[in-house]
């Protein structure tokens, strides 16, 4: 019969030299498995005089407590070894910095357009999106314009060579994907809808037929236009910055009731005014296929592109669109 101090020391040079948890089971297996000498040892008690037996006894259930301890301890070092190599290969770094390109860099719109998002991801929106070639319905019916709307008009707006004459369009506002995510998705709803659109103006210091916009949705419990407030000034002091404040003027949309112009006031006391918003209409909500008795909600919207003038000191909306590079180097 083996002696147990002689199998405690076997099973320690055992469990030190497995590398892995499948050899350590290896190990286990043969020293207090079925046919291990632990158990042969057990067995061959029965052959032995009461007192001898039961000091025998004694002797071999301290080595198979101290086996087990060992067995265990090697266990969890091969564990937390095996989990921190796991932990190693799927390390996902999330403080990396892209490396720069040797030259350019993005464009002022672009520049603008990521920190917008930014801005309102971390005041809990998402970010959605949407065709720029859209229906008739999503673009107009379904937030509220009237047939006789001047905003229908071709001089207005342009439309695309698509099924019926008047029923496929450049988008005008990325209005459109508020409807497609209401009709998409159960309320409570926090999204912003930035992209690209597109009307028939004449460019000028001012405007271009493409533009850029962002737009907000917001579909909850209880939604006041309090909330609406709360929300225009919170993001005039996020992306501004302090000594911006914000203030709301009576207006009117289609699409909300009541609406608003929403200005910001600069440091120097005087007013911009910046795009609108207003409490999502009812008839907007039923054509969505939300029920206006139970959710409220309301929206917001205004040109990136106006943002970037204000942001950068840019007095002609032209500049963007040159591509001069002496122009674009500057920021």
């Amino acid at each position: 019969m083996a002696e147990p101090e002689q199998l405690v020391v076997e099973a320690e040079r055992q469990a030190a030299a497995a590398t892995t948890l499948d050899e350590l089971s290896a190990v286990r297996t043969a020293m207090t498995g079925k046919r291990s000498p632990l158990v042969a040892a057990r067995k061959a008690l029965g052959d032995m005089e009461p007192d001898a037996r039961k000091q025998a006894g004694q002797a071999l259930n301290a080595a198979k407590a101290s086996i087990d301890e060992i067995l265990s301890a090697r266990e969890a070092e091969l564990s937390a070894a095996a989990r921190a190599e796991k932990l190693a290969a799927e390390r996902l770094d999330l403080t990396e910095v892209t490396e720069q390109p040797a030259s350019g860099h993005l464009h002022v719109i672009t520049q603008t357009w990521q920190e917008l998002e930014d801005v309102f991801v971390g005041m809990g929106y998402r970010v959605a999106e949407g065709p720029e070639i859209e229906s008739e319905w999503y673009n107009f019916g379904a937030l509220n314009f009237p047939l006789g709307h001047p905003a229908r008009d071709m001089y207005d707006t342009l439309y695309v060579d698509y099924g019926e004459p008047g029923t496929t369009l450049l988008r005008t506002h990325t209005s459109p994907v508020q409807a497609r995510v209401m009709e998409n998705q159960e309320p409570p709803i926090y999204v912003v809808a930035p992209g690209r659109c597109f009307r028939q103006d004449t460019a000028d210091a001012t405007h271009m037929p493409v533009f850029h916009q962002i737009e907000g949705l917001v579909v909850d419990r209880h939604t006041t236009l309090g909330d609406l407030a709360g929300t225009i000034e919170a993001f005039t002091a996020a992306y501004f910055g302090p000594g911006f404040s914000s203030r709301l003027r009576p207006s009117y949309f289609p699409f909300t009731e009541p609406s608003a112009e929403f200005d910001i006031q600069r440091p120097d006391g005087t007013w911009l005014e910046l795009g609108g918003c207003g409490m999502v209409h009812p008839n907007v909500f039923e054509a969505c296929g939300i029920d206006p008795e139970q959710w409220q909600g309301f929206a917001f919207g205004f040109g990136i592109d106006r943002l970037a003038l204000i942001r950068f000191g840019i007095d002609d909306l032209r500049e963007l669109w040159t591509n001069d590079i002496r122009f674009l180097e500057q920021f």
